[in-house]
């Protein structure tokens, strides 16, 4: 697998509850809890086939201190199932670079999928996230396998009947539910802060799932005062500015804003042309775009369809695998004039405009054409290239990075639709508590990210004269991936009982205040139409874990450890 830089992808302890369950889960050296069930006289075999210490990886409580107290309740969870555990927080570049390039070597880990505008449609967290053929290299990045359920992904891209093709996502889900893909978290609710004397308030775009931090917002944001400038936070690094690199939630705030799209999800949740001055679907298969006139690179070099052709077939010569999933089921791409290009699908994808043509950035090819051309006979892709000015065509230009610092952006005023503001700038405030003070004295005016307390937030914005708070259920979701290449996570009923043992309930209510749904689904409550209400997901707590280990085959040796089923044995050293 050819290396890219880094993949991208909150809580204080406040409560007596919560700190008596830390204090209960980390530490390694203490003696492990016993099952109900605990022999008095243990199997011949018992050391062979002891489950060995598993890894938690966990960014840092004072940067996400949701995911690190998230997994000590999972850590407290597991040991009372006899399992040893090991909480490993580190910073998120460390975590993403072994999650991401290394996925033989690590066990579980926290994560979180970012509400996009494009993630809207089904169709990205169905296919993208768990056919097997993005498992090697792309976002199936736990190793999930089921032929069962790549056929439900792949007939859901096709069927252009909504109806149909709900009940194919329903079934996913419930494959996904099942087989325990993911150990599922909650759907936060997001916490967005703005300073309304520096910003109009008829100005702030909602967008449903996303909330109010979103293009439509950074685009229409009327500046009131003196202040021109949009000045935002984010808790952890930008790992990249690359348009062909698909992270976190940080880096493709940046990469929206200086890459234009052909289509964008406006803030009713519907693709509309952007780039493109006209999409007209010609049969089923077939669909001209019409660019819009005039559009010109940050380098003043004009946006052709020579360049849209070239974006959409990059990602299938091998050297942006990121993106491949999103373009190969187009059959060809012919260009009738400068401005306008014929799409040829190999068959019908109902996620077309949505995942495709609003997902994909527009790069100048004058560009990277001579930078993939180089590539070919390297180890590297293109998603570890990093220009020295990234230049795209979108409504804000490049102009500085600091790492682990700051980005900024100036407005593009050339632009078809040019902000208001004057700049975009994002500063990075790994300290939770930090960017709450800092929306209090002024030094930012947008809280974009806040993984604290949500009770606590709304106080400081409710004694503020100058704040206003909106929620919003996210379209996104956290939780903990397993590795199914490794045991014992390649067992299904283990990671039932693992799923079975977490109390998502109590996430949400201690670690969130209430600020969040527990999940069961990559579908967010938040889009009604596509959510299954009634997943096979496990639950029952601790017992009915132990439950469900037994009826496998699972044993446990006279101090509670928990072993494999007889005739298995640990496969993998520490």
């Amino acid at each position: 697998m050819k290396k890219a830089s880094k993949w991208k992808f909150g809580l204080l302890a406040t409560t007596v509850l919560l700190g008596t369950v830390l204090s209960a889960c980390t530490s390694e050296s203490q003696t492990q809890p016993k099952t109900n069930d605990t022999p008095k006289t243990e199997p011949a075999d018992a050391k062979s086939r002891e489950i060995r210490t598993l890894q938690i990886l966990t960014r840092p409580q004072a940067s996400s201190p949701d995911e690190y107290e998230r997994a000590n309740l999972i850590a407290g969870a597991m040991k009372e199932l006899g399992i040893s555990v090991e909480l490993k927080a580190m910073p998120y570049e460390q975590q993403s670079d072994i999650v991401w390039y290394k996925r033989d070597e690590w066990d579980m880990t926290g994560w979180q999928m970012a509400a996009r505008p494009e993630r809207l449609d089904p169709d990205e967290f169905i296919y993208n996230l768990f056919h097997s053929s993005t498992a090697k290299d792309g976002y199936n990045f736990v190793g999930y396998n089921n032929p069962e359920y790549d056929k439900i992904a792949e007939q859901q891209r096709i069927t252009v009947d909504r109806e149909e093709r709900k009940n194919l996502i329903f079934k996913a889900q419930e494959l996904i539910a099942s087989d325990v893909a993911y150990l599922f978290n909650v759907h936060p609710k997001l916490k967005y802060v703005y300073n309304h004397q520096v910003f109009d308030k008829n100005s702030i775009v909602e967008m449903a799932g996303m909330g109010i931090r979103n293009i439509w917002t950074y685009l229409n944001a009327e500046p009131i005062g003196q202040q021109k400038n949009m000045i935002l936070n984010s808790n952890d690094s930008v790992q990249a500015i690359n348009p062909f690199y698909i992270s976190g939630s940080f880096d493709s705030w940046v990469t929206e804003l200086i890459w234009d799209r052909l289509m964008r999800i406006d803030k009713d949740g519907l693709p509309k042309p952007w780039a493109a001055e006209s999409v007209t679907w010609k049969t089923d298969t077939q669909v001209e775009i019409k660019l819009r006139a005039g559009m010109k690179w940050h380098d003043g070099k004009p946006v052709t369809a020579e360049d849209v052709k070239f974006s959409y077939e990059a990602p299938l010569t091998g050297e942006v695998p990121m993106y491949k999933p999103f373009v190969e089921i187009i059959d060809k791409i012919d260009i009738k004039d400068p401005l306008t290009l014929e799409f040829t699908l190999k068959r019908p994808w109902a996620a077309f405009e949505t995942a495709s043509l609003s997902k994909l950035n527009l790069v100048p090819k004058h560009i990277w054409g001579p930078i993939i051309e180089d590539l070919k006979n390297k180890p590297e892709n293109a998603e570890s290239y990093q220009e020295k000015t990234p230049i795209g065509s979108g409504p804000f230009k490049y102009e500085n990075w600091k790492f682990k610092e700051e980005v900024v952006l100036t407005s593009n005023k050339e632009h078809f639709s040019p902000p208001k503001i004057e700049k975009w700038i994002m500063k990075e405030i790994p300290n939770t508590e930090a960017s709450l003070g800092m929306i209090e004295n002024g030094e930012i005016n947008f809280l974009a990210v806040f993984p604290g307390d949500g009770q606590l937030l709304q106080q400081k914005v409710e004694a503020s004269p100058n704040l206003t708070m909106v929620t919003t259920t996210d379209l996104g979701f956290q939780f903990f991936a397993v590795n199914h290449r490794r045991p014992p996570f390649n067992d299904v009923a283990f990671r039932r009982s693992l799923a079975a043992a977490i109390d998502r309930d109590m996430m949400a209510q201690v670690v969130y205040k209430d600020f969040a749904e527990p999940g069961d689904s990559v579908i967010s409550p938040a889009l009604s139409i596509w959510k299954n209400p009634n997943l096979p997901y496990p639950t029952g707590g601790v017992e009915e874990a132990k439950k469900i280990l037994q009826e496998a085959g699972y044993e446990w040796n006279a101090a509670g450890k928990l072993l494999y089923p007889a005739g298995k044995k640990e496969e993998l050293g520490k």
